[in-house]
């Protein structure tokens, strides 16, 4: 009963496995240039739909920020 059962669930992930295909959705990685007057908020208002305090959080993560002191020049990679 055991066998049977362990080979219906491997044939199971076979066939889950030769189904599933990679996503392709995350898409390229975009960078932002910080411009003089740019805040955290700033960019996360004009790039994220939704809750900006969400943006702004996956902005520091995504850059390892340690601050939200921003440079003119600095590049971010915007988390898709």
């Amino acid at each position: 009963m055991f066998a049977k059962l362990l080979v219906l669930l491997t044939a199971a992930a076979l066939l889950v496995g030769m189904a599933a295909r990679t996503s392709h959705g995350a898409g390229p990685e975009r960078t932002y240039v910080v411009k003089p007057a740019d805040t955290l908020w700033s960019i996360a208002a004009r790039t994220y739909p939704g809750d900006i305090r969400e943006g702004v959080w996956r902005l520091e993560q995504r850059n390892r920020l340690r601050s939200t002191t921003l440079r003119p020049g600095q590049r971010l990679v915007l988390p898709g």
